[in-house]
């Protein structure tokens, strides 16, 4: 491969990966734990975006408890978003090499 086209080929990556970056940073997703006592928001970009405890969790008054639907639905948004950004990446990088 000659320069010219290393060059273009790497200008190219560069355009698909901030692509990729900024489809993601618009998705999210939200996991839940305990049948939805308790619900977390994450982004593309495995960022916290909300957590709601619902009214029945807070009224069990048992912090331990708490804390595992808190992990629990934490984990289970970051779960949710690895799969959603590998999926999502996929489908970007698809449309690109089609083009």
């Amino acid at each position: 491969m000659n320069p010219f086209e290393l060059m273009k080929t790497m200008g190219s990556i560069q355009s698909q990966m901030k692509t990729i970056k900024d489809e993601l940073a618009k998705l999210t997703v939200t996991g839940t734990s305990g049948a939805g006592l308790v619900e977390a928001t994450v982004n593309g970009e495995f960022t916290l975006q909300k957590l709601t405890i619902s009214d029945a969790a807070l009224a069990m008054n048992d912090k331990n408890t708490l804390e595992v639907l808190i992990t629990s639905a934490v984990n289970d948004a970051v779960s949710k978003a690895k799969e959603a950004t590998e999926a999502k990446s996929r489908e970007i990088l698809q449309n690109i090499e089609r083009h």
